[in-house]
């Protein structure tokens, strides 16, 4: 079969035209990958930036809740303690050898448990030295402090399994997470007892928080100005791709539970 010069007139134009426009879509999908790469190094640039900005926060957020507790301790504990002790001093008749020698035994008693207080709380004022301990040990340690003021009652069983490896970033936000909660428990809840529970369940670590307090409307307070405490939390867990469910209703107390990958 003859082709006609027509026809292969047709044939060349086809094959130029298509050597002309797969280099020119091939140069398009270049640039394209290239735009989206550089947009994702961007992304992922500015959320390492606010991830950096978000630990800073988060540790002196950390620290000032640290000191804010061991200034009450000073004032609540302490103070009292070295109080009792100057009283009973006051009080001491060297003439009674019997009741002297029974209020000195009783100021070495005061005497060393203000000392136990004071190493408990210079323990407390490194917070970089708790976390070191690692974020179970760190929640522990926050909880039976809590104990102290027998305020509360306390359910808490430390886990077995161990926190996060090589990553005090990712436990320094949980630590001021459940400080967090923890504090909105004592100042808002009216409670007098909690539960802290910590479970791995498939490839992740979750932390539930709940109290018998007074509990609230969480839309409603999720509207208000004060519930700027709930949205806080919220994004502090998404900055370590985690989520937080926060429920309750009013006089059925509330529970928070964080969720993260583990």
């Amino acid at each position: 079969m003859q082709v006609s010069p027509k026809e292969i007139i047709s044939l060349i134009a086809l094959t130029s035209f298509v050597f002309l426009i797969a280099p020119i879509f091939l140069i398009r999908y270049v640039l394209l990958y290239n735009r989206k790469k550089k947009k994702h190094e961007e992304e992922k640039k500015a959320m390492v930036k606010t991830l950096e900005t978000e630990l800073l926060r988060t540790q002196m957020e950390v620290q000032e809740q640290t000191l804010k507790t061991i200034a009450y301790d000073l004032h609540d504990n302490i103070g009292q303690l070295l109080s009792l002790t100057t009283i009973t001093l006051s009080s001491i008749d060297l003439d009674d050898r019997s009741k002297a020698a029974e209020k000195i035994a009783l100021i070495e008693d005061l005497t060393a448990r203000s000392t136990k207080e004071v190493k408990a709380l210079s323990r407390m004022l490194h917070s970089e030295e708790l976390l070191s301990r690692g974020l179970f040990s760190a929640i522990e340690f926050e909880l039976e402090w809590m104990k102290r003021s027998d305020r509360f009652r306390i359910n808490f069983v430390k886990p077995t399994f161990e926190s996060f490896n090589n990553d005090s970033g990712k436990e320094t936000i949980m630590f001021r997470l459940f400080q967090e909660i923890i504090n909105n428990i004592i100042q808002h809840s009216k409670a007098t007892e909690i539960f802290v529970n910590l479970e791995q369940i498939d490839g992740t670590l979750k932390m539930d928080i709940r109290d018998n307090g007074v509990g609230f409307d969480v839309a409603e307070t999720l509207q208000r100005k004060n519930g700027m405490g709930l949205h806080n939390i919220k994004k502090r867990a998404a900055i370590i791709n985690g989520t937080a469910a926060i429920e309750s209703r009013r006089g059925t107390g509330s529970s928070v539970s964080i969720t993260v990958p583990y």
